[in-house]
């Protein structure tokens, strides 16, 4: 580790403390040569795969779309913020553990809508009329039977 007052390369860790939830450690360290002291903290940094979209174009996977999404679908509805960052977290978990370098914004689309069915069926129909672009009654009809048969 570089030091941050004289640049010299040579640091040594005097103490090292990992923090109580257990994803980040913190070292004490000091410089070799200008002998002060600093902190530096350390945490694994995960990668989140490319977005494929169904026009084939590629582009990072983007949290903030994902609660964009949640949002717009749950607009006025009664839905604890808690539960919509769980859903959240839960897509990015289950994004992370495939481990794959690229997913289809299909997948994620299907996982958002099997959230909001379990968080809130007009949000589930919100959401599934505008991500299958319904064009009849019908298909609306046939969201509502599937959340309803729960």
């Amino acid at each position: 580790m570089k030091c941050p007052f004289c640049s010299a390369q040579e640091t040594q860790v005097i103490d090292s403390r990992v923090s109580e939830e257990g994803d980040v450690v913190r070292r004490r360290r000091r410089c070799t040569v200008c002998h002060k002291r600093f902190t530096t903290y350390e945490g694994a940094e995960l990668r989140m795969p490319t977005i494929v979209k169904s026009n084939g174009q590629r582009e990072d996977f983007s949290r903030s779309k994902l609660e964009t999404s949640f949002h717009r679908a749950l607009h006025k509805r009664h839905v604890e913020a808690a539960k919509v960052e769980e859903a959240i977290e839960r897509i990015e978990q289950a994004v992370l553990n495939e481990a794959k370098r690229e997913h289809s914004s299909g997948k994620i689309g299907e996982m958002v809508m099997e959230e909001l069915k379990k968080l809130d069926q007009v949000g589930y129909v919100r959401f599934a009329s505008v991500y299958r672009s319904f064009s009849d009654v019908e298909e609306f009809k046939d969201a509502i039977r599937e959340v309803t048969k729960q």
